[in-house]
């Protein structure tokens, strides 16, 4: 019997991008399906978290990502541009954001074309591991969203006119994070427990298999 799982995940999030091919291997190595629900990032969600959050929090969670990037063998640099258009001498979260909304929008038609899992793979490869520069652009995003097997073309052509019922799809999946019992990213929620953090895939896979997981058969 197939298990799933709810994959509640940001595309400004490092740690959704470090945690990102654990969660495909897992659909790879078991009878698991993960059902990829993308989320706004907490400064879109909670704009004034940014001014209160204690100043050694970033350079820790930049020390960290990097760390953990190279225990795994994957690059890591805060991308450019930041996919939050944010004042970092203030933290102020700017009223446009016009590059989160698009490839969060983006995201859940990849999610409906049943490639959720590879786009997100895919495109957080871009954001953050450092081999891309603009990799808002089209012409950037395009070969990214052909690796998942996509066509940028037909996304952008399903998200345009429709921004609104989009957004309005991303509040359901930020309120079901919200009933989850966490309010992180990443957080995997199987049987209604949340496993949060990059670090607690091990623990999501080893209560999976409590209720009957089982490998693939090659």
């Amino acid at each position: 019997m197939t298990l799933e799982a709810d994959l509640f995940w940001s595309f400004r999030s490092p740690y959704s991008y470090l945690a990102t091919p654990q969660y495909r291997r897992m659909t790879e190595d078991y009878d698991l399906k993960i059902n990829v629900r993308p989320v706004y990032p907490i400064a879109i969600r909670t704009p004034e978290f940014f001014k209160s959050v204690n100043p050694k929090w970033i350079p820790y969670l930049m020390l960290d990502c990097k760390r953990i990037a190279d225990y795994r063998g994957m690059g890591f640099k805060w991308p450019n541009p930041d996919p939050v258009v944010i004042d970092r001498t203030n933290g102020t979260i700017a009223k446009e954001q016009p590059y989160i909304r698009m490839i969060t929008r983006l995201g859940m038609k990849a999610v409906e074309a049943g490639k959720g899992l590879s786009f997100i793979d895919e495109v957080s490869r871009s954001i953050f591991d450092g081999s891309t520069t603009n990799w808002h652009l089209p012409e950037t995003l395009e070969k990214t969203v052909a690796r998942a097997g996509l066509s940028l073309t037909e996304l952008t052509q399903q998200v345009e006119g429709n921004e609104d019922k989009i957004d309005v799809d991303i509040s359901r999946n930020q309120e079901a994070l919200d009933d989850s019992g966490h309010w992180g990213v990443p957080t995997l929620v199987f049987n209604g427990e949340p496993f949060f953090g990059q670090d607690r895939v091990d623990l999501a896979l080893w209560r999976m298999k409590q209720h009957g997981l089982t490998a693939r058969k090659n």
